[in-house]
Protein backbone atom coordinates (compact mmCIF):
# COMPACT_ATOMS: atom_id res chain seq x y z
CA UNK A 1 0.00 0.00 0.00
CA UNK A 2 1.35 3.63 -0.99
CA UNK A 3 1.16 6.89 0.91
CA UNK A 4 -1.51 8.00 -0.90
CA UNK A 5 -3.48 4.85 -0.43
CA UNK A 6 -3.19 4.66 3.32
CA UNK A 7 -3.82 8.72 3.56
CA UNK A 8 -6.92 8.55 1.15
CA UNK A 9 -5.20 10.99 -1.65
CA UNK A 10 -6.17 10.74 -4.49
CA UNK A 11 -3.06 11.49 -6.51
CA UNK A 12 0.80 12.45 -5.28
CA UNK A 13 0.29 15.93 -3.74
CA UNK A 14 4.51 16.94 -3.89
CA UNK A 15 4.78 15.80 -7.57
CA UNK A 16 7.86 17.24 -8.81
CA UNK A 17 5.72 18.11 -12.67
CA UNK A 18 4.59 21.36 -12.77
CA UNK A 19 0.94 21.35 -12.67
CA UNK A 20 -1.04 24.58 -12.53
CA UNK A 21 -3.66 22.92 -10.78
CA UNK A 22 -1.16 23.07 -7.24
CA UNK A 23 -0.73 26.90 -7.95
CA UNK A 24 -0.10 28.52 -4.40
CA UNK A 25 0.02 32.18 -4.93
CA UNK A 26 3.06 33.24 -2.54
CA UNK A 27 3.77 36.88 -2.49
CA UNK A 28 6.92 36.53 -4.20
CA UNK A 29 4.23 34.44 -7.22
CA UNK A 30 1.65 37.14 -7.23
CA UNK A 31 3.86 39.78 -7.92
CA UNK A 32 5.67 38.03 -10.78
CA UNK A 33 1.69 37.04 -12.04
CA UNK A 34 1.55 41.17 -11.65
CA UNK A 35 4.20 41.98 -13.45
CA UNK A 36 3.54 39.69 -16.85
CA UNK A 37 0.04 41.47 -16.79
CA UNK A 38 1.48 44.40 -17.14
CA UNK A 39 3.99 43.24 -19.84
CA UNK A 40 1.11 42.13 -22.06
CA UNK A 41 -0.95 45.06 -21.44
CA UNK A 42 2.29 47.05 -22.51
CA UNK A 43 2.70 44.62 -25.73
CA UNK A 44 5.94 45.37 -26.44
CA UNK A 45 9.78 45.14 -24.66
CA UNK A 46 10.99 41.91 -22.38
CA UNK A 47 9.54 40.65 -19.67
CA UNK A 48 12.25 39.10 -17.62
CA UNK A 49 11.54 36.28 -14.93
CA UNK A 50 13.94 34.45 -12.89
CA UNK A 51 14.47 31.71 -9.72
CA UNK A 52 16.60 29.58 -8.67
CA UNK A 53 15.69 25.81 -10.21
CA UNK A 54 12.58 24.77 -8.72
CA UNK A 55 11.43 28.09 -7.88
CA UNK A 56 7.88 27.56 -9.93
CA UNK A 57 8.92 29.62 -13.17
CA UNK A 58 7.64 26.75 -14.97
CA UNK A 59 4.67 26.10 -13.30
CA UNK A 60 4.25 30.24 -13.30
CA UNK A 61 4.09 30.14 -17.42
CA UNK A 62 1.74 27.11 -17.31
CA UNK A 63 -0.72 29.17 -15.64
CA UNK A 64 -0.37 31.77 -17.85
CA UNK A 65 -0.72 30.42 -20.83
CA UNK A 66 -3.66 28.93 -19.29
CA UNK A 67 -5.45 32.05 -18.29
CA UNK A 68 -4.71 33.92 -21.55
CA UNK A 69 -7.35 33.98 -24.45
CA UNK A 70 -6.20 31.88 -27.57
CA UNK A 71 -8.45 34.35 -29.34
CA UNK A 72 -7.06 37.49 -27.96
CA UNK A 73 -3.22 36.01 -27.43
CA UNK A 74 -0.96 33.94 -29.95
CA UNK A 75 1.68 31.99 -27.43
CA UNK A 76 4.80 30.17 -28.73
CA UNK A 77 6.97 28.74 -26.30
CA UNK A 78 10.83 27.47 -26.62
CA UNK A 79 12.78 26.02 -24.49
CA UNK A 80 15.90 27.19 -25.39
CA UNK A 81 19.56 25.68 -25.65
CA UNK A 82 22.66 26.58 -26.22
CA UNK A 83 22.05 27.48 -29.81
CA UNK A 84 23.30 30.73 -31.68
CA UNK A 85 21.13 33.11 -33.41
CA UNK A 86 20.57 32.00 -36.46
CA UNK A 87 18.96 28.72 -34.93
CA UNK A 88 17.01 30.71 -32.91
CA UNK A 89 15.22 32.66 -35.67
CA UNK A 90 14.26 29.30 -36.80
CA UNK A 91 13.09 27.68 -33.94
CA UNK A 92 11.29 30.85 -32.85
CA UNK A 93 9.56 30.65 -36.99
CA UNK A 94 9.45 26.73 -36.23
CA UNK A 95 7.10 27.91 -33.17
CA UNK A 96 4.93 30.28 -35.42
CA UNK A 97 4.24 27.61 -38.09
CA UNK A 98 6.72 29.23 -40.57
CA UNK A 99 8.47 27.03 -43.33
CA UNK A 100 11.92 26.95 -42.43
CA UNK A 101 14.10 24.66 -44.74
CA UNK A 102 15.78 25.99 -47.42
CA UNK A 103 14.92 29.58 -46.81
CA UNK A 104 17.52 32.02 -46.48
CA UNK A 105 18.04 34.59 -43.35
CA UNK A 106 16.06 37.56 -44.73
CA UNK A 107 13.56 35.70 -46.37
CA UNK A 108 13.00 33.82 -42.78
CA UNK A 109 12.56 37.41 -41.24
CA UNK A 110 10.27 38.49 -43.76
CA UNK A 111 7.97 35.70 -42.89
CA UNK A 112 8.51 35.83 -39.40
CA UNK A 113 7.19 39.34 -40.00
CA UNK A 114 4.44 38.58 -41.83
CA UNK A 115 2.99 36.25 -39.36
CA UNK A 116 2.83 38.39 -36.70
CA UNK A 117 1.37 41.19 -39.39
CA UNK A 118 -1.32 38.48 -39.73
CA UNK A 119 -1.89 38.12 -35.83
CA UNK A 120 -2.31 41.28 -36.01
CA UNK A 121 -4.49 42.29 -38.69
CA UNK A 122 -7.23 39.34 -36.24
CA UNK A 123 -6.79 41.31 -33.54
CA UNK A 124 -4.37 38.68 -31.67
CA UNK A 125 -1.02 39.44 -29.48
CA UNK A 126 2.08 37.52 -30.17
CA UNK A 127 3.41 36.08 -26.83
CA UNK A 128 7.28 34.56 -27.26
CA UNK A 129 8.05 32.68 -24.42
CA UNK A 130 11.60 31.34 -24.03
CA UNK A 131 12.55 29.14 -20.88
CA UNK A 132 16.38 28.93 -20.03
CA UNK A 133 17.10 31.94 -21.13
CA UNK A 134 20.52 31.95 -19.02
CA UNK A 135 21.63 29.14 -22.15
CA UNK A 136 21.33 31.64 -25.11
CA UNK A 137 24.93 32.90 -26.27
CA UNK A 138 24.89 36.79 -26.54
CA UNK A 139 23.87 36.91 -30.92
CA UNK A 140 20.78 34.72 -30.24
CA UNK A 141 19.29 37.29 -27.23
CA UNK A 142 20.79 40.08 -30.09
CA UNK A 143 18.14 37.96 -32.72
CA UNK A 144 15.66 38.21 -30.04
CA UNK A 145 15.97 41.88 -29.57
CA UNK A 146 15.79 41.83 -33.29
CA UNK A 147 12.38 40.33 -33.02
CA UNK A 148 11.05 42.53 -30.50
CA UNK A 149 11.60 45.50 -33.39
CA UNK A 150 8.81 44.55 -35.64
CA UNK A 151 5.92 47.08 -35.77
CA UNK A 152 2.78 47.96 -37.87
CA UNK A 153 1.15 51.19 -37.30
CA UNK A 154 3.48 52.22 -34.59
CA UNK A 155 2.39 49.32 -32.46
CA UNK A 156 5.04 46.52 -31.55
CA UNK A 157 4.47 43.32 -33.26
CA UNK A 158 5.62 40.92 -30.56
CA UNK A 159 6.29 40.73 -26.81
CA UNK A 160 8.96 38.53 -25.39
CA UNK A 161 8.92 36.42 -21.96
CA UNK A 162 12.53 35.74 -21.10
CA UNK A 163 12.54 32.85 -18.38
CA UNK A 164 16.09 32.34 -16.44
CA UNK A 165 18.09 30.93 -13.96
CA UNK A 166 19.60 33.76 -11.54
CA UNK A 167 22.47 33.96 -13.50
CA UNK A 168 21.24 35.45 -16.10
CA UNK A 169 20.28 38.54 -14.22
CA UNK A 170 24.13 39.13 -14.45
CA UNK A 171 24.14 38.53 -18.31
CA UNK A 172 21.24 41.09 -18.50
CA UNK A 173 23.71 43.28 -16.57
CA UNK A 174 27.04 42.87 -19.04
CA UNK A 175 27.69 45.99 -21.22
CA UNK A 176 27.21 43.38 -24.68
CA UNK A 177 23.22 43.15 -23.44
CA UNK A 178 22.90 47.01 -22.97
CA UNK A 179 20.46 47.67 -26.04
CA UNK A 180 18.14 44.63 -25.50
CA UNK A 181 18.41 45.59 -21.71
CA UNK A 182 17.09 48.84 -22.59
CA UNK A 183 14.00 47.24 -23.83
CA UNK A 184 12.93 45.61 -20.70
CA UNK A 185 9.85 46.82 -19.15
CA UNK A 186 9.37 44.67 -16.03
CA UNK A 187 11.99 42.41 -14.34
CA UNK A 188 11.12 39.90 -11.47
CA UNK A 189 13.30 37.62 -9.16
CA UNK A 190 10.80 34.35 -7.71
CA UNK A 191 12.29 34.18 -4.29
CA UNK A 192 11.64 31.33 -2.03
CA UNK A 193 8.70 31.12 -0.02
CA UNK A 194 8.37 32.84 3.56
CA UNK A 195 8.19 30.52 6.33
CA UNK A 196 4.88 31.41 7.12
CA UNK A 197 3.48 31.07 3.72
CA UNK A 198 4.99 26.97 3.78
CA UNK A 199 2.37 25.32 6.05
CA UNK A 200 -0.73 26.56 3.94
CA UNK A 201 1.25 25.61 1.01
CA UNK A 202 1.05 21.88 1.85
CA UNK A 203 -2.63 22.40 3.11
CA UNK A 204 -3.47 23.74 -0.27
CA UNK A 205 -1.28 21.46 -2.32
CA UNK A 206 -3.27 18.31 -0.10
CA UNK A 207 -6.33 19.60 -0.07
CA UNK A 208 -6.17 19.64 -4.04
CA UNK A 209 -5.80 15.61 -3.81
CA UNK A 210 -8.73 14.89 -1.47
CA UNK A 211 -6.86 15.48 1.98
CA UNK A 212 -9.32 15.02 4.94
CA UNK A 213 -6.55 15.61 7.89
CA UNK A 214 -4.35 12.86 7.50
CA UNK A 215 -1.73 13.25 8.53
CA UNK A 216 -1.70 16.19 10.66
CA UNK A 217 0.60 18.80 9.35
CA UNK A 218 2.59 20.61 12.64
CA UNK A 219 3.48 24.23 12.41
CA UNK A 220 7.15 22.71 13.58
CA UNK A 221 7.11 20.26 10.57
CA UNK A 222 6.38 23.54 8.06
CA UNK A 223 9.28 25.93 9.79
CA UNK A 224 11.43 22.63 9.23
CA UNK A 225 10.90 22.11 5.72
CA UNK A 226 11.04 26.22 4.98
CA UNK A 227 14.63 25.87 7.03
CA UNK A 228 16.12 22.79 5.20
CA UNK A 229 14.75 23.60 1.76
CA UNK A 230 15.02 27.97 1.81
CA UNK A 231 11.29 27.72 0.83
CA UNK A 232 12.22 27.09 -2.81
CA UNK A 233 8.81 24.84 -4.07
CA UNK A 234 10.81 21.82 -5.50
CA UNK A 235 12.97 21.20 -2.29
CA UNK A 236 9.87 21.80 -0.57
CA UNK A 237 7.71 18.83 -2.27
CA UNK A 238 10.87 16.76 -2.00
CA UNK A 239 11.09 16.89 1.34
CA UNK A 240 7.56 16.60 1.90
CA UNK A 241 6.89 13.40 -0.08
CA UNK A 242 9.94 11.41 1.62
CA UNK A 243 7.87 12.57 4.98
CA UNK A 244 4.89 11.36 3.78
CA UNK A 245 6.49 7.96 2.94
CA UNK A 246 8.13 7.80 6.33
CA UNK A 247 4.66 8.54 8.44
CA UNK A 248 3.50 5.88 6.65
CA UNK A 249 5.33 3.42 6.83
CA UNK A 250 5.80 4.06 11.10
CA UNK A 251 1.63 4.74 10.94
CA UNK A 252 1.84 8.32 12.25
CA UNK A 253 -1.08 10.31 12.16
CA UNK A 254 1.22 13.40 12.17
CA UNK A 255 4.42 14.98 10.64
CA UNK A 256 6.04 17.03 13.03
CA UNK A 257 9.40 19.12 13.39
CA UNK A 258 10.91 15.35 14.63
CA UNK A 259 10.19 13.36 11.54
CA UNK A 260 11.13 16.02 9.04
CA UNK A 261 14.72 16.12 11.06
CA UNK A 262 15.21 12.34 10.47
CA UNK A 263 14.00 12.51 6.55
CA UNK A 264 16.26 15.84 6.04
CA UNK A 265 18.98 13.58 7.91
CA UNK A 266 18.04 10.45 5.70
CA UNK A 267 18.62 12.84 2.49
CA UNK A 268 21.69 14.02 3.70
CA UNK A 269 23.31 10.48 4.02
CA UNK A 270 21.45 9.64 0.44
CA UNK A 271 23.43 12.10 -1.39
CA UNK A 272 26.57 11.99 0.70
CA UNK A 273 29.38 11.01 -2.09
CA UNK A 274 32.42 9.83 -0.17
CA UNK A 275 35.96 10.60 -2.42
CA UNK A 276 38.45 9.07 -1.15
CA UNK A 277 42.06 10.78 -0.53
CA UNK A 278 44.47 10.45 -3.05
CA UNK A 279 47.18 7.63 -1.65
CA UNK A 280 50.68 8.49 -2.61
CA UNK A 281 52.57 5.03 -3.44
CA UNK A 282 55.93 4.62 -1.79
CA UNK A 283 58.91 3.64 -4.22
CA UNK A 284 59.04 0.37 -4.95
CA UNK A 285 62.37 -0.69 -4.12
CA UNK A 286 61.42 1.38 -0.89
CA UNK A 287 58.58 -1.58 0.20
CA UNK A 288 59.46 -4.36 1.76
CA UNK A 289 56.88 -7.59 1.62
CA UNK A 290 56.68 -7.13 5.47
CA UNK A 291 55.90 -3.63 5.42
CA UNK A 292 52.73 -3.32 3.35
CA UNK A 293 49.44 -2.71 4.72
CA UNK A 294 46.56 -5.70 4.99
CA UNK A 295 43.54 -4.74 2.88
CA UNK A 296 41.17 -2.80 5.15
CA UNK A 297 38.19 -3.23 2.98
CA UNK A 298 36.73 -5.35 0.66
CA UNK A 299 38.92 -5.24 -2.69
CA UNK A 300 40.80 -2.19 -1.47
CA UNK A 301 44.22 -2.19 -0.25
CA UNK A 302 46.89 0.67 0.22
CA UNK A 303 49.82 0.13 -0.17
CA UNK A 304 51.95 2.21 2.21
CA UNK A 305 54.78 1.95 5.06
CA UNK A 306 53.94 1.27 8.22
CA UNK A 307 56.45 3.88 9.50
CA UNK A 308 55.26 6.69 7.41
CA UNK A 309 53.80 9.61 9.32
CA UNK A 310 51.11 9.52 7.39
CA UNK A 311 50.16 5.81 8.11
CA UNK A 312 47.30 7.10 10.97
CA UNK A 313 45.90 9.65 8.85
CA UNK A 314 44.81 7.01 6.64
CA UNK A 315 43.77 5.16 9.70
CA UNK A 316 41.66 7.83 10.63
CA UNK A 317 40.25 8.32 7.58
CA UNK A 318 39.43 3.94 7.33
CA UNK A 319 38.04 4.46 10.73
CA UNK A 320 35.60 7.22 10.00
CA UNK A 321 34.84 5.61 6.53
CA UNK A 322 33.59 2.31 8.45
CA UNK A 323 31.54 4.71 11.13
CA UNK A 324 29.60 5.92 8.20
CA UNK A 325 28.96 2.49 6.34
CA UNK A 326 27.81 1.46 9.68
CA UNK A 327 25.45 4.18 10.27
CA UNK A 328 24.22 3.86 6.91
CA UNK A 329 23.39 0.01 7.69
CA UNK A 330 21.78 0.47 10.98
CA UNK A 331 19.65 3.27 8.75
CA UNK A 332 18.48 0.36 6.22
CA UNK A 333 17.80 -1.79 8.78
CA UNK A 334 15.57 0.48 10.72
CA UNK A 335 13.64 0.86 7.33
CA UNK A 336 13.19 -2.27 6.62
CA UNK A 337 12.30 -3.79 10.12
CA UNK A 338 9.70 -1.11 9.37
CA UNK A 339 8.73 -2.24 6.10
CA UNK A 340 8.50 -5.94 7.33
CA UNK A 341 6.51 -4.69 10.24
CA UNK A 342 4.30 -3.16 7.18
CA UNK A 343 3.82 -6.05 5.69
CA UNK A 344 2.72 -8.15 8.38
CA UNK A 345 0.12 -5.71 10.05
CA UNK A 346 -1.16 -6.41 6.43
CA UNK A 347 -1.26 -9.67 5.84
CA UNK A 348 -3.05 -9.82 9.50
CA UNK A 349 -5.60 -7.72 8.99
CA UNK A 350 -6.09 -10.29 5.75
CA UNK A 351 -6.19 -13.51 7.60
CA UNK A 352 -8.50 -11.68 10.45
CA UNK A 353 -11.23 -11.11 7.34
CA UNK A 354 -14.39 -13.26 8.55
CA UNK A 355 -14.53 -16.28 5.84
CA UNK A 356 -17.72 -17.10 3.74
CA UNK A 357 -19.25 -20.40 5.17
CA UNK A 358 -19.84 -22.58 2.02
CA UNK A 359 -23.35 -22.46 1.32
Amino acid sequence: MSYIEHYGLTAAPFALTPDPRFWFESATHKKAMAYLGYGLQQAEGFVVVTGEVGAGKTTLVGLLMERLDPARVAVVKLVSTQVEGDDVLRLAAQGFDVPTEGVAKAQLLARIESYLVDRAREGRKTLLIVDEAQNLPVSALEELRMLSNFQSGGRALLQILLLGQPEFRERLASPALEQLRQRVIATHHLDGMTADEVLPYLRHRLGVVGWSGRPEIGEGAALALHSASDGIPRRVNQLATRALLMAAVEGSELIDAGLVAEVVGDMGEDQKVIVPAPVELAQPQEISPAATVAPVMSAVVLPTALDDPRTGEHAARIAMLEQQVEAQEAALRRVLTLMIDWVERDDAQIHNLPRARPA
